[in-house]
C-alpha cells in the first residue's frame, strides 16, 4: 500500500488528534495496519486520513474491550462493506 500525495503530520499532532496511545500507534505500525513516511530529520509523518480511521479503531477497542488485532480486523471489514455498498449502489445506477 502505498501513501499517495496528501496533507501528512507529525507523531506528536496525529497522537493529539486521535487520542490513541504512543505505545498503541507502535503496534498499529507494527501490525503494518497504519503507514507513515519518513519526513525530514527522519521525522515519522502520518495521513490526515488516517485519523477517522484510528479513532474509529479505538472507540472498538474500548467499547467491546478488544485487542488492537481485533478492532483492525472489524475496522478493515466495515470499510470493504463500505466500499462494496457504495459499488452495489453504482451499479443499480443510484451513484453518479
Amino acid at each position: 500500500m502505498s501513501m499517495k500525495h496528501t496533507e501528512v503530520m507529525a507523531w506528536e499532532e496525529f497522537v493529539e488528534a486521535t487520542g490513541i496511545d504512543p505505545e498503541r500507534l507502535r503496534e498499529l505500525l507494527s501490525l503494518g495496519w497504519i503507514e507513515f513516511r519518513t519526513g525530514a530529520a527522519c521525522q515519522h509523518l502520518f495521513r490526515q486520513t488516517d485519523i477517522y480511521r484510528v479513532r474509529k479503531l479505538e472507540r472498538i477497542c474500548c467499547d467491546f474491550d478488544l485487542t488492537v488485532l481485533g478492532a483492525s480486523i472489524i475496522v478493515d471489514l466495515l470499510e470493504r462493506i463500505d466500499t462494496l455498498e457504495r459499488k452495489v449502489r453504482s451499479l443499480q445506477g443510484l451513484e453518479p
